[in-house]
């Protein structure tokens, strides 16, 4: 239990229902489904939808999702992959021959096909209890009558804004300004797109005038993306994959997420004595970081289109993390792990959902970076994800940018298993920092006792292309010895990430939410 004479936040105990997520109106709109008599689907697809609405600058309907669901009456979790593709005009030799290194970020290069809208409908299909209308219509309310621009929101915005060019700047600024908290914001562009959507289902996005918009729209920007493009997005069902630690199985999205980053990188951890050291010392965020490298390393190196990625089992195995293992000086730190070529940042959303059955839903729902590649459509203001830079223009790799591929993701939603239960839907938010934030998460919870608020509450740091990054929350003392191991260490400018989780413990549903981000957990 925290100590109560100190700001804090305690953790969400209730019975019926529960959700976690970034923003509390997107939470209290999941619990008026659940108690609707929608179920934990119905509830995540709607507050996923107002949260493109409450925080458009991390997710919106012209993005990706990844879903991992373990349905009522059954311990069976199933991976549901919403994420799009490239076009098929795509060509990473296109790309070199104009003397690009990467895949610009805020270019009409990065832009691949939305796949989320074709996952909610799936889900609602083969999964809900209310219809697809039930679950759009609190969206299409706020984005009439708006919401008011919350504080992390507003952070964001502002730093995000440059961003915005053409269509986007109008959408989503106020007068070419970001708001500032307490500012409404509107999208009834978009209340008119899932207007369309809670009358055709899928149809009502990737054909007729919305998908007119969206291509028109690509194509004047100097796009190569077509209808057929567009309307060949479709979502698809996998296999989660899955690893222990402790006496827990973490079980991930498979490939082109990156959570097998994870599993690779808790086997990796196995190898050290994480419980004789103290959480927030030095030496932990030593081991931390030196196994992260090696681990985004391996994900660099394979991860990819889910026809593309190899060595999945290399990734998985014990063998690998043993020898990685070894590579590890518990004094010093090593060099970086090879530079990345394809982008990474720390924008999305994660929404958790349990409900009375005790279905359980981790849903990640994103645009990439901040506004994705700051373009929209001209019309009806659909904001276009930037996943494209996830891609590598490196000749032969997994990775390599081509038509009709699913760049590597770095949004992943997780459960936990322990004794064959589900007893845990969680994320941690964060781009690159991820893997590294669930294994980081894992380890709080079997490695030192925390509980899901407490474990969530802890410092973070993550060492990556801007070297090691710690939050305020790690004393100078801490801060200093880390850099006498070789780190170059830095306070982060923003903090590490945001995670949402809901503990399924008995009869009861224990549900905690990171103070880093505006929202928090809800339940009845």
């Amino acid at each position: 239990m925290r100590d109560l004479h100190f700001p804090g936040r305690s953790a969400v105990y209730a019975r019926n229902g529960l959700c976690a997520t970034s923003h509390p109106i997107a939470a209290q709109v999941a619990i008026e489904v659940l108690k609707a008599g929608g179920n934990a689907a119905d509830a995540a697809i709607a507050g996923a939808l107002v949260l493109g609405i409450a925080e458009p600058q991390m997710t919106g309907i012209g993005g990706d999702c990844f879903v991992l669901v373990k349905p009522a009456g059954t311990e069976e979790i199933v991976a549901l992959n919403g994420s799009g593709r490239a076009p098929m005009g795509l060509d990473a030799a296109t790309l070199r021959a104009k003397g690009l290194t990467e895949v610009p970020k805020q270019g009409i290069e990065s832009v691949t096909l939305p796949g989320a809208i074709d996952a909610f409908c799936r889900l609602n299909s083969d999964y809900g209890l209310l219809t697809l209308a039930d679950s759009c219509a609190p969206a299409i309310r706020y984005a009439e009558e708006g919401i008011p621009v919350a504080p992390r929101v507003a952070f964001d915005w502002s730093a995000n804004l440059s961003c915005l060019s053409g269509a986007a700047r109008d959408f989503f600024t106020l007068g070419g300004r970001a708001p500032t908290a307490g500012q409404i914001f509107r999208a009834p562009g978009q209340a008119e797109v899932l207007r369309r959507i809670a009358r055709e289902g899928r149809a009502g996005f990737y054909e007729g005038e919305v998908a007119e918009d969206m291509i028109t729209s690509l194509q004047a920007l100097g796009g190569t993306h077509t209808h057929d493009d567009l309307a060949a997005t479709a979502s698809d069902y996998t296999t989660p994959v899955s690893g222990p630690y402790r006496d827990i199985d973490l079980v991930e999205h498979p490939p082109n997420g990156q959570g097998a980053t994870a599993i690779l990188l808790l086997n990796i951890l196995k190898h050290f004595d994480l419980q004789s050291m103290d959480p927030f010392g030095a030496p932990r965020a030593h081991i931390e970081a030196e196994a992260a490298k090696l681990a985004c390393d391996a994900r660099n190196r394979f991860i990819a289109d889910p026809d593309h990625t190899t060595r999945l089992d290399h990734i998985l195995s014990p063998e690998t993390a043993a020898r990685l293992a070894a590579l590890i000086d518990p004094d010093r730190a090593m060099p970086a792990a090879a530079p990345l070529t394809e982008a990474i940042h720390k924008d999305t959303i994660c929404i958790t959902v349990v409900d009375r059955d005790r279905m359980a839903v981790s849903l990640i729902y994103s645009i990439f970076w901040g506004f994705g590649s700051g373009l929209a459509s001209t019309k009806f203001g659909i904001n276009f994800q930037n996943r494209g830079a996830g891609f590598t223009l490196a000749p032969g790799h997994p990775n390599e940018a081509a038509g009709g591929k699913r760049p590597m993701h770095t949004i992943i939603p997780g459960m936990i298993r322990k004794s064959g239960r589900v007893t845990m839907p969680f994320g941690v938010m964060g781009g690159a920092y991820q893997p590294t934030g669930h294994a980081r998460f894992v380890s709080n919870l079997t490695d030192y006792g925390m509980d899901p608020q407490s474990a969530i509450d802890a410092p973070r740091c993550f060492s990556g292309a801007k070297g090691m990054l710690v939050e305020r929350g790690y004393s100078d003392t801490v801060r200093a010895e880390l850099a006498a191991m070789g780190h170059d260490v830095n306070v982060a400018d923003a903090p590490l990430g945001g995670a949402q989780a809901i503990l399924i413990e008995g009869d009861i549903l224990i549900g905690a939410s990171d103070p880093r981000k505006d929202g928090c957990a809800l339940g009845y």
